[in-house]
């Protein structure tokens, strides 16, 4: 059986690529995921804001003591007591390579230009395979126009690409006014790739202190759709290679992106759910599918049940939304 796919010109033993969080923080978790049979891992991101509060640190750390005499070297710090954040994140990308055989990309999220073309090209010089962009851009300003937003994604895509030479995806979020839009044009500016897609995670109100907090809740099968449907309308219609990410938790999930068009599925969720050892798991299962139907390879069913190829392609469209609703019944 044949489950090997290509992504960002990676040739991967199979789709499953573990997505960004706080499993690959641990190089024991990710020979952990090498073992279980993730075909690649993308690394835990590295936070903009890091970049500059950690700048800014380094810069009191070693001027604080500026007005001191010059015979009193004691007074400025160790290089090591203050190492910052991104440079430990260099480290790591170098230690994954050592330690693990599978691809490692890294991931970068951020909100302006400010230091993405700076350390795209150190992740690029740590030995990334790849590197994953995760645009984090909120359009709360009332005075910026979504033409605007939509430039300053092309903006950052464009320069990261003019300034390395891995391969770069967009983990895109699906807010656009024009997602198929967008999607070409991230693609024309360089982008190798696709993530379908950015979760932005919803802030909560305390009631007991009075204070806007963070909330975050795992995915489920169920947010994988809103990805199926893109990824199904997308292929055949961009150039750059699709993933799917958000809601990938059984072997169903996977089979059913491959379907629709994607190159590869991204899982976290599942995996923080259940272990690393779930993606042997899955694995195994879609082998056995695939056996029971007949199927060879991955190639065999790839963009079978995309837009292009289903039969009604209005069913990814508006068509059903009437037949939808009509279909519910109380239990």
């Amino acid at each position: 059986m044949d489950l090997s796919t290509s992504y960002l010109g990676l040739n991967l033993k199979n789709p499953i690529i573990s997505s960004a969080g706080p499993i690959s923080e641990s190089i024991d978790n990710i020979k952990r995921l090498e073992d279980a049979g993730a075909a690649a891992v993308v690394l835990y991101s590295l936070f903009e804001e890091e970049i500059e509060h950690d700048s800014m640190e380094l810069y009191q750390r070693t001027t604080e003591h500026e007005e001191s005499f010059a015979e009193a070297p004691s007074y400025f710090p160790e290089p090591y007591d203050f190492k910052i954040g991104p440079e430990e994140y260099l480290e790591h990308i170098r230690k994954a390579k050592e330690s693990a055989d599978i691809p490692v990309i890294a991931s970068l999220n951020g909100n302006s230009p400010g230091g993405w073309i700076d350390y795209a090209k150190k992740i690029q010089y740590a030995g990334a395979d790849a590197l994953e962009l995760n645009i984090y851009r909120l359009a709360a300003d009332p005075k910026k126009s979504g033409p605007e937003v939509e430039k300053s994604y092309l903006d950052i895509m464009r320069d990261i690409k003019m300034n390395v030479d891995i391969p770069v995806a967009v983990k895109m979020h699906p807010f656009f006014s024009s997602v198929a839009w967008m999607a070409e044009q991230l693609i024309a500016q360089g982008a190798d790739g696709l993530v379908l897609f950015n979760r932005f995670y919803q802030p909560d109100i305390d009631i007991e202190i009075l204070d806007v907090v963070p909330n975050l809740f795992l995915s489920t099968e169920a947010d994988n759709r809103l990805a199926l449907r893109w990824i199904g309308i997308l292929y055949g219609n961009v150039d750059g290679d699709l993933a799917a990410a958000g809601g990938i938790h059984n072997e169903r999930d996977v089979l059913k992106m491959i379907m629709a068009g994607a190159q590869v599925t991204q899982m976290l969720s599942a995996l923080l759910k259940n272990g690393i050892k779930h993606i042997t798991d899955v694995l195994r299962k879609m082998v056995f599918w695939m056996e029971t139907n007949e199927y060879d390879s991955l190639e065999m069913m790839r963009g079978s049940m995309s837009h292009k190829n289903v039969a009604n392609p209005s069913q990814y469209e508006r068509a059903n939304y009437m037949k939808v609703l009509h279909s519910y019944k109380k239990s």
